[in-house]
């Protein structure tokens, strides 16, 4: 690796440890550091202020850094797989998909509400594979474009599902906007054990696919040339993928401009679109970005919390505004 590229990568490590940190010690009730250090080492006094660290904050910061890398990784995964800049998580369906399945809990199945992160999962994960079904068959199967126009329709009969369902129960839209938005909750540890398998296996995917991807962006035929399957590794990428940001909404619900900006934002900052480092990189960036914008929603309108989704635009946008402007 360059120097750049290294100042890059240790910034971004930094830049995690940092948020995380800061995400445990900031909110509606101020920790101080030392407390925390206190409560994750296990020297912390039992009372209020370790229960507010080990209860609610400890288990929404593991969840902010599993969102923020999924994102970051499924958006570098579908870009490389697909050569496609403006790919992401969209494009597969799978943000319409678990947007269906988590109002269809919402606003139909109401008392069933605990049963949110697994309808988001399913739903997201359906309409990945259909997806895949659609477009790795007939004539073609399995190139970047049938598999980007599937996901369009895809995408496009969910949200129309989504929309039917909140026209036909207005009285309980407002319960629904927070998970539209994208935000994290105090639910303890329960999301992170639905998703745990899936995560998992998308992250274990990824970091096998990183080298494939870049012989694939070197064109079809010389990839094949060197021993690859261009189009397994195309629907193996667009798999893990879909699991991720499925994982990602079920938790967090709709943060989708993370997973388009994060890949783009360490390209530019880096100097390279080798996805062996892009990989790990946006893995690392995106969990820092996803825990600021989170310990922001909790700070900036304390004791009311805001939603994570318009928080991410106002802090990615300048900053992928001003390294486009660079690069250009």
């Amino acid at each position: 690796m360059s120097l750049r590229q290294i100042l890059v990568a240790l910034f971004a490590v930094v830049a995690l440890v940092a948020a995380a940190i800061g995400s445990i010690a900031f909110g509606a009730v101020h920790v101080p550091i030392s407390d925390v250090i206190d409560a994750l080492t296990g020297q912390g006094k039992d009372g209020p202020l370790k229960q507010i660290i080990l209860d609610l904050r400890l288990p929404r910061m593991v969840e902010a850094i599993l969102v923020g890398a999924a994102l970051g990784v499924a958006g570098t995964l579908l870009q490389g797989a697909l050569a496609n800049p403006l790919a992401s998580p969209d494009v597969m369906g799978v943000t319409g998909g678990a947007s269906f399945g988590a109002i269809l809990i919402l606003i139909v199945f109401p008392a069933q509400i605990a049963l949110l992160p697994i309808g988001a999962l399913v739903c997201g994960m359906l309409a990945a594979g259909l997806v895949f079904v659609i477009g790795a068959t007939g004539t073609g199967g399995g190139s970047a474009a049938r598999l980007i126009l599937a996901g369009i329709a895809m995408t496009a009969a969910f949200q129309a599902g989504t929309t039917s369902l909140m026209a036909s129960f207005p009285d309980r839209v407002p319960g629904a906007i927070f998970w539209l938005a994208g935000g994290l909750t105090t639910a303890g540890w329960e999301n992170v054990k639905v998703t745990w398998p899936y995560l998992a296996l998308g992250f274990f995917l990824a970091i096998m696919l990183a080298r494939p991807l870049d012989r694939l962006s070197l064109g079809d035929d010389v990839a094949a040339s060197l021993g690859s399957r261009p189009r397994a590794i195309r629907l193996t990428a667009a798999i893990a993928a879909a699991m991720l940001a499925a994982c990602a909404a079920a938790i967090a619900g709709l943060v989708t401009f993370l997973g388009l900006f994060i890949p783009h934002v360490v390209r530019m900052a880096s100097g390279t679109s080798s996805n062996a480092y892009i990989v790990p990189v946006s893995a690392l960036a995106g969990a820092a970005l996803m825990l600021v914008g989170d310990t922001l929603a909790r700070v900036v309108a304390a004791p009311i919390e805001l939603p994570v989704g318009p928080l991410m635009v106002l802090l990615g946008v300048p900053l992928f505004l001003y390294l486009l402007r660079r690069q250009t």
